[in-house]
C-alpha cells in the first residue's frame, strides 16, 4: 500500500468508495467483451476506490493476474508508454469508426460519437508520456 492509500476515516465514505469501486471494476470486465466500453479507466479508477475504501480490496486488485499488471504500472509510474498511448487512440478511433457506420443515418448520434472519441482521446493525451517500459524499475 502506497502513502496515498490510506483508508477513509468516514464509515459512509468507505461504502460509497467500495460501491464505486464495485461499479467502475464490473464495467471494466464488461468493457472486456464489449467494444467502445474502456476497461483500463474503469480499473484503474476502481484501485483508487479501493484504495481509499479498502486495503483489502485494494490489495486483491494489485495482485491479480490479469488486472493487476495494469493497477501496479499505473501506481509506480503514473504514466503511459507511447505504445501504449498510440494502441488505446488507434482502438477508440477503429471503435469510434466502426459505431459510426452502424449509426451513419442518426446525425446527432454521429455527433455524440465524435464528442466521446475526442474526449477519449484527449484524456489519453493529457497522460504524461515514458518513452519506455519502465517495469524493471
Amino acid at each position: 500500500m502506497t502513502p496515498t492509500t490510506t483508508p477513509s476515516s468516514s464509515h459512509v465514505i468507505r461504502w460509497l468508495l467500495l460501491f464505486a469501486g464495485t461499479v467502475s471494476l464490473a464495467l471494466g470486465i464488461v468493457g472486456v467483451v464489449v467494444p467502445g466500453l474502456p476497461t483500463t479507466p474503469f480499473v484503474l479508477l476502481a484501485a483508487a476506490c479501493y484504495a481509499k475504501g479498502s486495503p483489502r480490496l485494494h490489495s486483491w486488485l494489485v495482485h491479480h493476474r490479469f488486472l493487476g499488471p495494469m493497477v501496479r504500472d499505473w501506481e509506480r509510474h503514473r504514466s503511459l508508454t507511447r505504445r501504449t498511448k498510440t494502441i488505446a487512440i488507434a482502438s477508440m478511433l477503429l471503435m469510434v469508426g466502426l459505431s459510426a457506420w452502424g449509426f451513419r443515418a442518426q446525425p446527432w448520434a454521429l455527433v455524440g460519437l465524435a464528442t466521446a472519441g475526442l474526449v477519449g482521446a484527449l484524456v489519453v493525451l493529457r497522460i504524461p508520456t515514458r518513452e519506455h517500459n519502465a517495469n524493471a524499475r
